[in-house]
C-alpha cells in the first residue's frame, strides 16, 4: 500500500474513539480506506457513528500519543521483511476479508504475498500426546506438499508440529500470533518463528508490543479459521480453545475436520464431539484434499501397491530375515512415520530405506501419505 494509505489505516487503528469492531464494519461497507474517509456524514451516521466519532475520522492528525504510535509502526515497517497489510491490500487473505469481523490491518513478518494462497488451519492441544503431535506433523507435511498453505497459531503442541511439518515438506506456513508481531510467544518457539519468517509469514492484528493475554487467543483464532478453506482439529479436550476455532469455521460455513483418537483419552473428547456434531472424520491427508477438490500427491494406494508389485497383500508372508521381521513387528497395525521407525529400530536412514523398499516390493508394506503400514497386519 502507498505510504499515505498506510498512514490513514494506522491513524484510525490507533484512534481510541473508534474501536476495531467499528473500524472493521466501516471498511467492509466502504470497501477501502479512501472511500471511507470520503463518505458523507449522513452515511456514517447510518452505520452508527456519532458526531464525535465522525469528527475523529475527519482529523488529518491525531493526538501526540497517536502520532507517536503511527511513527513507530511506520519505522518498524521499514525493516526488511516487515509489512503492514491493510484490508484493501492485494496481500490481504481473500477469505478473511469475507468474514463478519475482518481485522482492519495485519502486521506481517516474512513473505506477505503467501497470504493469498489456499490455506488450511491446523489446531489442537498445547499439551499434545505423541500420537497427536505425530499426526499433526504428518498431516501438515502431506497437505503442504499438496500445495496448501498451513495456518496455525505457533502455540506449543499441535500448532508447533503443524508448522514444523509444513516446513519439512519445503512448503509455506503462516503463524497467526496472539501477541504483537514483535513479541515471540512462547519464547521457546523463537527459532521456529525465524524459520517461518523465511519460509512463510508471521501475522498479528495486535499493536506492536502487545503482551500475551488469555483474551487475545480466542480473538486470534478467528483469523486462523477465517483465512482458511477448512480447519483440522487434531487433538483437543472437551473444553479446548481449538473448539472455538472450529465453531468459528462452522459459522463462516467453512469445512471442519477432526482426527479421531482413543476413546479413553481426554485429548480425544473434543475431536469426537466435533465428529458427532458433523465435522468430517479424517484418517489421512487424502480425505481433506478430496473434500477440498484437490489432487493428492501421496503415495500409491493399497491397490496400486498390489498391482505394481504383483503381490497379493492378503497372501501368506514370505520368509523374512531378522531385520525385516523386526520392522514388520515395529509397524504392526500402525501407520508409522519414518522418524518413528528410525527411533524404534535403531537402523540408520539408509538401512531403513533399503529394508522398507524390499518389504514394499514383497507387497508386505505400503507407503501412503508419508506413513508406512502393513498390507496385512495379521501376518
Amino acid at each position: 500500500m502507498e505510504a499515505t494509505i498506510t498512514a490513514a489505516y494506522l491513524r484510525l487503528y490507533h484512534c481510541k474513539g473508534i474501536g476495531q469492531l467499528q473500524f472493521s464494519r466501516l471498511l467492509k461497507q466502504a470497501g477501502n480506506i479512501s472511500a471511507l474517509l470520503d463518505s458523507s456524514d449522513e452515511w456514517l451516521q447510518s452505520l452508527g457513528m456519532n458526531p464525535g466519532q465522525i469528527s475523529l475520522l475527519r482529523r488529518s492528525q491525531g493526538s501526540a500519543s497517536m502520532e507517536s504510535k503511527l511513527e513507530e509502526d511506520l519505522c518498524w515497517q521499514q525493516s526488511q521483511g516487515n509489512a503492514i497489510v491493510g484490508y484493501e491490500s492485494a496481500d490481504y487473505p481473500p477469505l478473511l476479508r469475507t468474514t463478519d469481523f475482518p481485522p482492519p490491518l495485519l502486521f506481517a513478518v516474512g513473505d506477505a504475498s503467501v497470504l493469498s494462497a489456499a490455506a488450511l488451519g491446523i489446531v489442537g492441544s498445547r499439551k499434545a500426546s505423541e500420537y497427536g503431535g505425530r499426526n499433526a506433523y504428518w498431516m501438515a507435511h502431506e497437505l503442504s506438499h499438496a500445495g496448501l498453505l498451513i495456518c496455525s497459531g505457533m502455540a506449543k503442541g499441535i500448532d508447533t508440529q503443524a508448522h514444523k511439518g509444513a516446513l519439512a515438506a519445503s512448503g509455506v506456513t503462516v503463524a497467526v500470533m496472539g501477541t504483537g508481531i514483535d513479541i515471540c510467544y512462547p519464547s521457546a518457539n523463537r527459532k521456529l518463528a525465524e524459520q517461518i519468517a523465511v519460509n512463510g509469514v508471521l501475522i498479528s492484528e495486535f499493536p506492536l508490543g502487545s503482551p500475551p493475554r488469555a483474551s487475545k487467543f480466542p480473538q486470534r483464532n478467528r483469523i486462523i479459521s477465517g483465512m482458511s478453506l477448512g480447519t483440522l482439529v487434531v487433538e483437543a479436550t472437551a473444553h479446548s480453545g481449538s473448539l472455538i476455532t472450529a465453531r468459528l469455521a462452522m459459522e463462516e460455513n467453512r469445512d471442519v475436520f477432526a482426527f479421531p483418537g482413543c476413546i479413553s483419552s481426554q485429548l480425544s473428547r473434543g475431536c469426537h464431539r466435533l465428529i458427532k456434531e458433523g465435522a468430517k472424520l479424517v484418517e489421512e491427508p487424502a480425505d481433506i484434499l478430496e473434500e477440498l477438490g484437490m489432487k493428492s500427491k501421496a503415495g500409491e494406494s493399497r491397490e496400486a501397491t498390489t498391482n505394481s508389485t504383483g503381490k497379493n497383500p492378503d497372501a501368506e508372508a514370505p520368509s523374512l530375515n531378522e531385520d525385516e521381521a523386526s520392522i514388520m513387528r515395529l509397524i504392526g497395525g500402525n501407520n508409522c512415520l519414518m522418524q518413528t521407525l528410525l527411533d524404534g529400530s535403531g537402523f540408520s536412514l539408509q538401512q531403513l530405506n533399503a529394508l522398507l523398499l524390499h518389504l514394499e516390493m514383497l507387497g508386505l508394506v505400503r507407503a501412503e501419505g508419508g506413513r508406512f503400514s502393513c498390507t496385512n497386519p495379521a501376518l
